[in-house]
């Protein structure tokens, strides 16, 4: 196996159930700054379906990449309410995050209870219709108390990926369920294990292309300790939740 190029770190946004027209002056903003830093990495941001097209259309080309939140598995059908890879495509996302916490979630605690095997259906329509994923996976706190975290979390790869898998159009996310939203966040020997192991399971699996995945952090990142974050082993970036709504 060779060795892989430096990773280029990618930062996403993940506006969730937040935005309207109005709020798109913050991307901006955002790229003003990155205009005037350069920062070394790409940048995309995750906003509600309705606002995809009108981020599109904001001519930031790869400065500003738009990305949908989630899709379904299926290519279209009746599935009222429902948007597919297809759709976020043609509305000018170039990427789109699938398995996250809040909709792997049982229903009974406000998700979705989506499961790994849906997410894989997922992956597999987005790279048919040309979009890139960010694949998210973590623990509940429970799962981290009882010393299961990478149990889960290689359970999670292995049945969330499909074979087709590339460093080109995935990209892992790992967003301890515990830490998004909470202000909590693991500590960098924590997170230097999880990615660690990670990175193992991709390369074992995909060889140089796991080797060359990006693997984000996402959980409670902010301002104040994003560059201690982005300093770990491993981590290739991050997902941003309610710290992305500002620039």
């Amino acid at each position: 196996m060779s060795v892989p190029k430096k990773i280029k770190p990618l930062v996403a946004g993940n506006w969730k159930m937040n935005g309207t027209g109005a709020d798109l002056r913050e991307l901006r903003r955002l790229h003003a700054g990155l205009a005037k830093h350069k920062f070394g990495c790409d940048v995309a941001v995750c906003v509600p379906a309705t606002l995809i097209h009108r981020l599109s259309g904001m001519k930031f080309g790869a400065k500003i990449m738009s990305g949908g939140q989630d899709c379904h598995g299926a290519e279209k059908g009746a599935h009222t309410g429902d948007v597919s890879a297809e759709m976020l495509k043609d509305a000018g996302a170039k990427w789109v995050i699938v398995g996250h916490s809040e909709r792997r979630a049982e229903v009974k605690s406000g998700g979705h209870g989506e499961t790994s095997k849906k997410v894989r259906d997922k992956v597999l329509a987005a790279q048919k219709a040309g979009l890139r994923s960010i694949v998210c996976v973590g623990e509940l706190l429970a799962e981290r108390k009882s010393g299961d975290t990478l149990k889960v979390v290689g359970a999670q790869l292995r049945q969330s990926l499909p074979d087709t898998c590339s460093a080109a159009d995935i990209v892992i996310a790992y967003e301890p369920v515990w830490a998004i939203g909470s202000g909590l966040t693991p500590s960098v020997e924590q997170i230097s294990a999880v990615h660690g192991h990670i990175r193992k399971a991709l390369t074992r699996r995909f060889g140089d292309a796991g080797a060359a995945m990006r693997i984000l952090y996402g959980g409670s990142v902010k301002p104040s300790n994003a560059a201690e974050l982005m300093a770990i082993a491993n981590v290739n970036g991050a997902l941003v939740g309610g710290a992305s709504l500002k620039a």
